[in-house]
Order: C-alpha cells, then sequence, then structure tokens
C-alpha cells in the first residue's frame, strides 16, 4: 500500500490509469491486482449522516475504491500468447487500468493498493503456468510478489483546470 500525503486543493483524474512496474515473482504465473483509493479525512462526516435515531455514521479515514484491475502475469504481453514469468528475476509488466473519472476533494489522499489476488471476485490463480480451468486443486500454491519501487510508476490523467 502506497499512500499520498492530503491534497491542498480538489485533483480531477479522468481517463485510463496506466501501471508501469519492475516485479520480481517467484513462481511461472501470478496475479497482480491495482487499485486506486480515495481516502478521506480523519475527521471527515457527511452533514445529513444523522439517521432517524439521532445516529451519526462518521466517513473519517474511510478507503472508497476508486478504479481497480487485475493482470493474470502470463497475459503480461499478449492476451493471445501467454507466456511464464521468469521466476525470481525482475521483469517489467504494464497495463492500463479502465478509464476513470474521479475528484479527490481537498484533504484526502491517494492510495494505491497492490495485492495478488481478488477472490472471489476473480477466479483463482494457481501460481503456475498452466491451463487455469483444467488444473487440479493440488496444482494450487502460494506466490510472493516484489514491487521494485524505484523503476515502478503509476501514471494517472490528471486534469488541469
Amino acid at each position: 500500500t502506497f499512500t499520498g500525503e492530503p491534497f491542498q486543493t480538489d485533483v480531477t483524474v479522468a481517463g485510463a490509469v496506466e501501471v508501469d512496474f519492475d516485479v520480481i515473482v517467484n513462481s511461472s504465473d501470478a496475479d497482480l491486482v491495482v487499485k486506486l483509493v480515495d481516502v478521506f479525512p480523519d475527521d471527515f462526516s457527511y452533514p445529513d449522516s444523522i439517521d432517524r435515531k439521532g445516529d451519526v455514521y462518521p466517513m473519517g479515514g474511510y478507503q472508497m475504491m476508486v478504479r481497480w484491475e487485475v493482470m493474470r502475469l502470463k497475459y503480461r504481453n499478449s492476451l493471445e500468447e501467454p507466456e511464464p514469468m521468469p521466476i525470481n528475476k525482475p521483469t517489467r509488466v504494464r497495463f492500463t487500468l479502465p478509464d476513470v473519472a474521479h475528484t479527490f476533494q481537498r484533504g484526502h489522499k491517494i492510495m494505491m493498493q497492490i495485492q495478488g489476488s481478488m477472490f472471489p471476485l476473480v477466479d483463482r490463480n494457481p501460481q503456475v503456468f498452466t491451463n487455469v480451468y483444467r488444473c487440479a486443486d493440488s496444482a494450487f500454491q502460494a506466490a510472493e510478489i516484489s514491487i521494485i519501487p524505484e523503476s515502478s510508476r503509476v501514471l494517472l490523467p490528471v486534469q488541469r483546470r
């Protein structure tokens, strides 16, 4: 998880989010999930957040997912011709998250979460280069994914006023 400082002004992001990572994986396949998150200020609450009983529902620190996408790494170079990941070697992975149109309000923070699964929203990956739909349950194993932060980046389409 990577979190920025609170914004001093509203910041609007509109368009495709580009992911450009150097990763190291200890298996021949894995999933890479990238999530763009809006983090509300710790003291945030909506003015009309009081229900009929008088209870208040504060939203301080709430993490609202704005956009996410998963890349099955065997498809990193081609969706038609999968290839195994080089094991334990830095590998460039580039892909695009679907378009986004979101304004991070003043005082909010931007967060990028990177993880290896979105199960059950996305099917399980056995973490080996195989046909996921025909492999046995015994084929599934754990995988470790490392992001090299010095050479990795996420490009956001920030709109200027």
